[in-house]
């Protein structure tokens, strides 16, 4: 099968399952050897899950969401077009009841908390076992959080604060103007430099500039650096 290519799944009818019907699942990954793997895996599990279709990019997860209206989306977090918060941002809204886990190699905080803000459920990493996956995918359709071991605390530390907190009074957040800080908020949500300059109807340039200049002020090195700073004084 060819990578983006949207197919439905093979897995367990609705007559198969033992009690309640599976758990229906959409996969999101830009590698179809993995989604090729991860679909066998899954299908094992009869009666419990099911794989009703697969996607390997963003515009196709979107239509593919769409269309089978699964219980939970398995959301890989990079591919080349935008990753899984993008799938999220444009699809959240308009399918509220879908549940989305997601599953990646990275276990980076800025890539957890990033997905997580978009509105995943869990975030679990590639490593995990097809027993702890269907695991995972079952307890975030019964509406549970999941993520791996190590992960949760960086999710705890983002948003431990952030319920009815007031805004900081930071002179180094002083420094930077409005558009500064409208870059900075998009890039701490995970967003690249050309999503950056469609959101703010700028040049990918003046997104770079901007970028920068933030750096300058902020006296910090990387973009990961810059989404801690943001992430702590809740510009997110």
């Amino acid at each position: 099968m060819d990578d983006g290519h949207i197919e439905a799944g093979g897995g367990v009818n609705d007559t198969e399952a033992t009690q309640a019907r599976p758990v229906r699942v959409f996969l999101v990954d830009d590698h179809a050897l993995f989604r090729t793997g991860a679909k066998a895996e899954l299908s094992n599990a009869t009666g419990v899950v099911e794989v009703i279709g697969e996607a390997g990019s963003v515009g196709e997860a979107v239509a593919g969401i769409g269309h089978f209206q699964p219980d939970v989306v398995l959301l890989d977090v990079h591919m080349p077009d935008g990753g899984g918060a993008e799938v999220l941002r444009r699809v959240r809204k308009s399918h509220p009841d879908v549940v989305f886990l997601a599953l990646s190699v990275s276990d980076a905080a800025e890539d957890v908390i990033a997905v997580i803000r978009a509105g995943a459920r869990g975030y679990v990493t590639k490593t995990i076992s097809a027993r702890e996956l269907v695991d995972a995918v079952v307890r975030v359709h019964h509406g549970d959080a999941v993520f791996s071991p190590r992960l949760a605390g960086f999710v705890l530390d983002a948003f431990a604060d952030r319920p009815g907190a007031a805004p900081i009074n930071d002179p180094e957040l002083d420094l930077l103007t409005p558009r500064e800080r409208d870059v900075l908020r998009l890039l701490a949500r995970g967003y690249a430099y050309k999503e950056i300059a469609a959101e703010l109807f700028i040049s990918v340039k003046t997104v770079e500039t901007h970028v920068s200049s933030v750096l300058r002020k902020t006296q910090l090195s990387n973009r990961y650096e810059l989404s801690r700073w943001a992430t702590d004084r809740r510009l997110i």
